[in-house]
């Protein structure tokens, strides 16, 4: 049997491959910083991190790490509700909540887990879920595990919002779910306006934080904060894995009563091993560190401005927004693909995206800033974007 799925497979992947769109994963030799050395030997500029406050090989972060290796052993052979739960993971979840002035946190193994395991528990047939038609893979996943009814509304059109709110009136419950920022685009999502729309049509909100925790907002409290409406947002899920430290994790924080059901049904938390202590202990120093300063945020959206500015000037088309993120947009999939090949060769580490991960017709090279990277870093980054660009025609 294998023999014909596996000649049906490999034609697949011949396809693919002859479309110049096979991915490829290069191999790192470093800790991931603003400069990673490759198995070649090489050492290149990092610019698709979601390190974006440089923690990810941060000193402190490592040593507490280490000390909680030592203090707490290396993982729990268990879920929290048996015997995995130790009290630094009840730390970190207290330490969360304070951050966000949430009442409670529950912790999972990855943020997908989070988006995903929010929704059943909580909604069923009688109920509505309003989602953003670009949000996260998760949180289409999450959603389709979930019996409440689906509307989408167009990106961040707010009289679309309206309108499905409209259609889902006579459903018991209502939540809007939206990326606080957008992976794909670094788009903000219209938190206030949302929020207006929930309270005028009686709707929760949640929103996935991911690609803004520790570094949206005036003190990196996400996209909730830099809108003002931080209150008024009762479910936030985010990630332990991009800028808070870089490892692996999720969270989803709010209400007391929401957070309560999560322990009892949400079935990623119930069914997953819990967190391993010197994850818990390294995101302890992060959340530390992002309560008694700004230093880093404040680096990262220096940085974001300086590098920006380069690539506008050279001419290159750029998605709008307010985050580190950064997609320099070339619309033709294999273009993307050779694009970050001639990169790496000047030494910057780069990737394209393309269909299905973006829309077709959307290709880009994704380029994420960190607070770690230098001026030098950017400067060479930038002066190799527009090398390559204009030897591949682009501009």
């Amino acid at each position: 049997m294998y023999g014909e799925i596996k000649a049906y497979l490999q034609k697949e992947l011949n396809s693919i491959e002859e479309a110049g769109i096979y991915k490829k994963e290069r191999i790192i030799t470093t800790p991931q910083n603003s400069k990673i050395k490759v198995n070649t030997g090489e050492e290149v500029i990092i610019m698709c991190a979601n390190n974006y406050l440089g923690l990810s090989s941060n000193l402190e972060v490592v040593e507490a790490a280490k000390q909680s290796l030592d203090t707490h052993g290396f993982g729990m052979s268990s879920v929290r509700f048996i015997c995995g739960t130790q009290d630094i993971h009840k730390e970190l979840e207290a330490k969360i909540a304070k951050f966000y002035g949430t009442e409670d946190t529950i912790l999972y193994a990855a943020a997908f887990d989070a988006n995903g395991g929010v929704f059943e528990p909580l909604f069923g047939p009688e109920d509505a879920i309003i989602s953003d038609e670009l949000n996260h893979a998760s949180i289409i996943d999450g959603i389709r595990l979930c019996k409440a009814h689906r509307y989408r509304y167009k990106h961040s059109d707010m009289q679309d919002l309206e309108k499905q709110l409209i259609s889902a009136a006579k459903q018991r419950f209502r939540i809007i779910v939206t990326d606080g920022v957008f992976s794909m685009d670094g788009d903000l999502a219209k938190m206030d306006e949302i929020c207006d729309l929930a309270k005028k049509y009686d709707a929760l909100v949640m929103t996935d934080e991911c690609h803004s925790a520790g570094f949206i907002g005036k003190t990196g409290r996400g996209v909730p904060e830099h809108f003002g409406v931080l209150d008024k947002v009762d479910i936030i899920t985010g990630t332990l894995g991009k800028a808070l430290g870089g490892a692996m994790g999720g969270y989803t924080t709010g209400k007391k009563e929401i957070i309560d059901m999560l322990r009892q049904k949400s079935r990623p938390y119930l069914f997953s091993n819990s967190l391993a202590p010197s994850i818990v202990g390294a995101s302890n120093k992060v959340f530390d560190i992002l309560s008694t300063t700004t230093e880093l945020r404040d680096k990262l959206e220096d940085n974001t401005k300086y590098f920006k500015d380069k690539i506008v000037s050279a001419g290159f088309d750029i998605k709008a927004g307010d985050s580190p993120i950064v997609p320099i947009m070339l619309y033709d999939a294999a273009l993307s693909q050779k694009f970050a090949d001639m990169l790496l060769e000047e030494g910057v580490y780069a990737i394209g995206f393309f269909y299905p991960v973006v829309a077709k017709g959307q290709a880009r090279i994704r380029t994420q800033i960190s607070a770690a990277h230098s001026k030098e870093d950017l400067d060479k980054a930038a002066g190799a974007f527009i090398k390559v660009g204009k030897a591949l025609n682009v501009i």
